[in-house]
């Protein structure tokens, strides 16, 4: 019998253990689900661009904004390696409205659906001018746009159509190590590709530069305050709830709102049903749970005060005077990476750059030690870049 050769065309798989057999043809499991009208070809044509930006870029983002321009226009890969709360999505404007106007196809994504969602409703805004189409699971039927933004799953559905694809959180699950929706992303861009992440792994980074990419780096919000360090609090799991109700109580006193972050759903669940008893005017979000997009939208509103969450919060949310708890943060699910990205959602405001990120967890360990790590370090380049222009 001759070796097994079947290849996937759509996710690239060969491996015979996820290939089935109907009707005397081969099928992938992998990617089986991925299925579904893919977006029709259209003519490069010119466009006039005008993008809206209320605030001028500083001067990090201006020269990080110049250089992805260029590397572009020179076919070169990018990778930008910024901190939580630099401002990525601000440096892309430029090379995004060059690309545009050229007539070329453009697309954003990200791994989540209530990320794509709100950097859509951004991206509208400042392309007002310019068609800019959201596709996510659900929510599929106009497919082509001056600018698509989109998650990484729906990438099937445009085969080696874009000439700039741009990739945010990167290392964010589900699209970290998952082989299927890496190569719809390789598969999907025809052109060139930039990636943003605020923790990439050294392994990534040297196996970037080694395809010809180029790192551009940035370790400055845009508001040149620091990134907020973790205070960590060890405690027993049922002192935890009792700290946890305390600082919620003092930051309503204040006038803050509050993520309060959980391992689980179901600790999630149960939290939220301890403190509600106690304090109201929260709500809680998961995965599955239904109306999240409005229960987001009435906190953004201020009409829920603090959020009890999973992971489903940690990047790509902005809330002017944000406070975060992490509790239970030494549980397995949290690694350095997202601990960092959750610490990156409190003071990402220039009017109030500042706040307080609080870990409550039963014992340290690495990957805390590792995020606080992390952040100081952070800081550190913050402050030499501040000496460096003095």
């Amino acid at each position: 019998m001759g070796a097994f050769s079947f290849i996937c065309p759509i996710c690239g798989n060969s491996d015979e253990n996820t290939i089935g057999k109907r009707n005397g043809k081969y099928y992938c499991r992998k990617c089986i689900s991925f299925r579904g009208q893919e977006a029709a070809s259209t003519e490069e044509q010119e466009k006039d661009v005008v993008w809206n930006l209320n605030y001028e870029l500083t001067e990090e983002q201006a020269r990080l904004s110049e250089d992805l321009l260029s590397n572009y226009q020179k076919r070169i890969n990018s990778l930008v390696y910024a901190v939580c709360g630099s401002g990525k999505t601000e440096i892309t404007l430029r090379v995004i409205a060059y690309a545009l106007s050229k007539g070329k196809k453009v697309g954003f994504t990200v791994p989540r659906r209530d990320v794509i969602i709100e950097l859509c409703d951004r991206f509208r805004n400042i392309f007002s001018k310019n068609t800019v189409a959201l596709v996510y699971g659900g929510n599929s039927k106009i497919l082509t746009a001056d600018l698509i933004c989109c998650t990484t799953h729906q990438l099937y559905r445009y085969p080696r159509y874009f000439d700039l694809l741009i990739i945010d959180e990167i290392d964010a699950f589900p699209f970290q190590d998952n082989e299927v929706l890496n190569t719809f992303f390789r598969r999907s861009v025809k052109g060139n590709y930039i990636m943003l992440s605020a923790t990439p792994s050294r392994n990534f980074i040297d196996a970037f530069k080694k395809e010809g990419g180029h790192v551009l780096e940035l370790f400055s919000r845009f508001h040149r305050y620091p990134l907020p360090v973790p205070e960590v609090f060890v405690l027993p799991k049922i002192i935890q709830k009792i700290k946890c109700y305390r600082l919620i109580k003092e930051y309503l006193k204040n006038g803050k709102f509050i993520f309060v972050f959980t391992p689980t759903i179901k600790i999630c669940e149960e939290l939220f049903d301890s403190l509600n008893f106690f304090i109201r005017g929260g709500n809680y979000v998961h995965s599955k749970r239904k109306n999240r997009e409005r229960i987001i939208k009435d906190f953004k509103d201020k009409k829920i005060k603090y959020l009890i969450t999973t992971a489903v919060l940690e990047r790509g949310v902005t809330i002017k005077g944000l406070q975060v708890i992490v509790f239970q943060a030494n549980h397995n699910i949290y690694s350095s990476d997202s601990l960092i990205q959750i610490a990156g959602r409190v003071g990402r405001k220039k009017e109030e750059p500042e706040g307080k990120v609080i870990f409550l967890t039963n014992e340290n360990n690495v990957e805390i030690e590792k995020c606080i790590r992390t952040i100081e370090g952070a800081n550190k380049n913050l402050q030499n870049l501040f000496k460096t222009h003095t």
